[in-house]
């Protein structure tokens, strides 16, 4: 896999699949990054788990912490991991002792370590680098543009405002990546008319 860039469809899979997803590193602040994607996250229906053994006792959002990925008493399909870089194979090797498997490790906006990724990939686990699901589940669904942000999607449909708990389709394509028939449409046309 190409950590540099991720095809659209890669990221959209893994959005589409999981639906319990451990975040390591989440904190209740609530002017945290974690804290937002944790919330954005689990507004969209995935089970959210917060990871963090400094905050065991409280909750978050109405979820309890857990200390580590161990302690979580059922299968996840994805570990989050919202901690720098230096911090990541710990999680990793952690991750890997968990059974089941989880499907997808994910490290955050500025976190990559391409030795963690290789190992977990080496199992069949699928590894995203330097990305937030938050930001890619908006730019794929489209929600992005509710906000006042050029999503570059081709669509004459604007789509649904979102609401709490409601899972927006990811199958929306953009020119910025998509590989459908509209982007390519959009490409060809763009190159004829030149």
């Amino acid at each position: 896999m190409n950590h540099d860039a991720y095809p659209d469809n890669y990221i959209r899979g893994i959005l589409n699949s999981v639906k319990s997803i451990a975040m390591v590193g989440a904190s209740p602040v609530n002017v945290r990054p974690s804290y937002f994607a944790f919330k954005y996250l689990a507004q969209r229906g995935y089970d959210m788990i917060p990871v963090n053994p400094g905050h065991v006792g409280k909750d978050l959002l109405g979820k309890p912490f857990v200390a580590s990925l161990s302690d979580i008493a059922r299968p996840v399909d994805m570990i989050d991991i919202f901690r720098n870089s230096s911090h990541i194979m710990p999680v990793v090797e952690e991750a890997l002792t968990l059974d089941p498997l989880p499907k997808v490790i994910w490290m955050q906006l500025g976190a990559r370590d391409d030795a963690a990724a290789a190992k977990a990939e080496s199992v069949g686990i699928k590894v995203v680098m330097n990305r937030c699901p938050k930001i890619e589940y908006g730019r794929l669904s489209s929600e992005i543009s509710w906000m006042g942000v050029n999503s570059r999607t081709l669509s004459s449909k604007r789509p649904p405002a979102p609401t709490q708990g409601m899972r927006l389709s990811l199958n929306r394509m953009s020119v910025s990546g998509g590989d459908t028939a509209a982007s390519d449409r959009a490409a060809k046309n763009k190159t004829e008319q030149s």
